[in-house]
């Protein structure tokens, strides 16, 4: 949570409120505060009982000016208004919010103005703190030079076109830049004029130019706040910590000359466009880990599924008994292992082909065989009626697809291979894996938070590709409207918020944004690779600094070595396969396992093509191996 921090007991009564104020530093309160960060440029007088701040310069200017350059003679007192009349007379109606700054010749209203009361020459506190009207400027090697005449003109530090006051160089007649760019503060933290809450918690610096060299070893990145590119030659903030940059316009979101950017900060309020007891049975994504998925939500969580369907718990026909594994006691009795990705234990449900990380669960009571399912797998619906993307006829739950490739099918909504339970309709040979047949038609995710997603066909809104990946998705997705804001469904629903995995002794997060403090360059810690923070979203840990790809996170023990081919697709390829089963097949004598193949296996017995990234049958014993389709 950011807020406000009181740093120093140094308070001020100032004339322009009824309160005390008291100086305290614009910082977010984190574990490695500095205290060199406590500058002038983060500092202001705010108000503990209401929304009012003063910048500290502003704070500290002086009430009266005595024989000041731009006029000697008579003292100049600190006003926020235009008085018309000596304020010892006490007239009423004699004050005005809009005045004319007597030097610059712009406009004010609601502006700090130094004013005599004898000649009613009145000038802004900029003009009065510029007595010379030249500056040294750090972004240029010459003296620049005030225009007193107001103008409209490009800036050439931004490149927006603004009207008011101008400094220019005497030497190069091109270079031309506004008063509120030349005033920009050389750090500060930015914030989100929307909400006037915090955006990234570490101060920006001030940054002359962009180069593009110097942008193309940055994965060349875009504006964290409008998404839009850089010039080389204009002004931008940049974080020295970690990878964000802002425009100069994004960053401040300025109104007034050096002044928006004091806004008063805190944490922000939290804006909704849905009712929760409008959505009891919400998907709120991601979920919590790799066991986590539609099913569990829905049997678990809620204890309903959002199709009705006939429940029938005795429909399976395994050619073995199975045994219920509902306390830890059953586990040690039989010497069974959870799934555990840091331990190397791997025990995936053969319905919905995701990890059993928890008791209560099924299992094949005898020992070669590796079947096992969670518990509400087996209470799945037999049948579902009037599908979204099927209606109509009856899906029916299957524990095999009636494939050729030994059950393995290829989902009509995710289009993922997948070997476990499936809703199909052998009519029109139509198969949906068993979490895919519950899809909500809404979601919520962290990535936009408290907005509605709705599902879509890429087909009609096919212009915009998912804000995770970038790929344009070809089934189907999630999409805010009010914010144009899309997912596919792998990163909405198959990416979990947390991961564990052998190379990491730490959970390891979904990131959607760059890692704070993390200042090195980013490698994937499973294929090596080096990729873009900004580009598309990845696990991190903030401990070791160690990241890696979506793609490559899922531990699937024979396939860890095979991953780098798909580093272009959101997440692994077989993420709906289980691998390791035994296999008979013709013409050859040993059984042989269902894996992924790897470099190692070669070329393909029956087709002669590489088998690395594919399906395949492996015989351990003869390094025999073959495509699945060959078999």
């Amino acid at each position: 949570m950011y807020s406000l921090n009181v740093v120093t007991m140094e308070q001020l009564d100032h004339f322009s409120h009824e309160h005390v104020l008291s100086l305290v530093q614009l910082q977010p309160r984190q574990e490695n505060y500095n205290k060199e960060d406590e500058d002038e440029d983060g500092m202001i007088f705010g108000c503990k009982d209401c929304n009012y701040s003063l910048h500290k310069f502003c704070a500290q200017l002086p009430k009266t000016e005595q024989n000041h350059p731009l006029h000697p003679g008579h003292d100049l007192t600190l006003s926020q208004e235009y008085q018309l009349s000596d304020p010892d007379f006490k007239l009423e109606g004699k004050f005005d919010s809009n005045w004319m700054c007597e030097v610059c010749n712009i406009e004010r209203c609601g502006f700090y103005n130094y004013h005599c009361y004898i000649c009613k020459f009145t000038m802004d506190i900029i003009c009065a703190n510029m007595s010379e009207q030249k500056m040294n400027h750090p972004s240029h090697p010459h003296q620049l030079q005030r225009y007193f005449s107001r103008m409209i003109s490009s800036c050439y530090a931004c490149g927006d076109e603004h009207s008011g006051t101008f400094f220019h160089c005497t030497t190069c007649s091109w270079f031309r830049i506004h008063l509120d760019c030349c005033l920009l503060p050389a750090k500060l933290l930015i914030q989100q004029f929307t909400d006037g809450s915090f955006s990234h918690s570490h101060k920006l610096t001030l940054s002359f130019s962009f180069p593009y060299i110097e942008r193309k070893a940055k994965f060349l990145p875009d504006c964290r706040v409008c998404e839009c590119s850089f010039y080389f030659n204009k002004w931008l903030y940049r974080c020295d910590r970690c990878r964000y940059y802002a425009h100069v316009r994004c960053a401040t979101s300025r109104k007034d000359a050096f002044m928006s950017y004091l806004t008063y900060a805190g944490p922000g309020k939290t804006y909704k466009n849905f009712k929760d007891d409008d959505h009891s049975n919400l998907i709120r994504c991601p979920f919590s880990d790799e066991s986590f998925n539609l099913l569990m939500h829905h049997f678990i969580n809620k204890g309903k599924l959002p199709i009705k369907g006939k429940i029938d718990g005795n429909m399976f026909s395994h050619e073995h008994p199975l045994v219920l594994f509902d306390t830890q006691e059953s586990l040690l009795d039989r010497s069974v292992s959870l799934h555990d990705p840091v331990k190397r234990v791997q025990l995936l449900c053969d319905g919905c082909v995701r990890p059993i990380t928890d008791i209560p669960f099924y299992k094949c009571s005898q020992h070669s065989c590796d079947f096992v399912l969670h518990e509400w797998c087996t209470r799945l619906p037999s049948e579902i009626q009037d599908h979204h993307d099927h209606p109509e006829h009856t899906l029916v739950l299957l524990q095999k697809a009636p494939t050729d490739f030994f059950g393995v099918f290829w989902c009509e909504i995710c289009d993922l291979p997948c070997n476990g339970f499936a809703y199909g309709c052998t009519q029109c040979e139509y198969y949906v894996d068993v979490n895919c047949g519950f899809i909500p038609d809404v979601i919520t995710h962290e990535a936009h938070p408290n907005h509605l997603l709705q599902r879509y066909k890429p087909s009609i809104l096919a212009r915009q590709g998912c804000k995770a990946c970038f790929r344009y998705p070809k089934k189907i997705g999630y999409y805010c409207p009010p914010c144009d804001f899309f997912l596919d469904n792998y990163c909405a629903l198959l990416l979990p918020g947390t991961i564990r995995h052998t190379f990491d002794k730490h959970p390891l997060s979904l990131r959607y944004d760059p890692a704070e403090n993390h200042a090195s360059e980013y490698f994937c810690e499973i294929c090596e690779d080096e990729f873009d923070p900004i580009f598309k979203w990845f696990y991190h840990c903030s401990t070791c600094a160690s990241s890696m790809h979506t793609v490559c996170a899922p531990l699937k023990l024979q396939c860890e070595q095979s991953t780098s081919s798909f580093t272009k697709f959101p997440i692994f390829v077989y993420y709906n396969v289980k691998f390791g089963r035994r296999y008979k097949i013709r013409n050859h004598q040993h059984d042989v396992t269902f894996v992924q193949g790897i470099n190692a296996d070669g070329q393909c017995m029956v087709c002669h093509q590489q088998l690395r990234y594919y399906m395949i049958f492996k015989c351990f014993p003869c390094k025999y191996a073959i495509h699945i389709q060959c078999a």
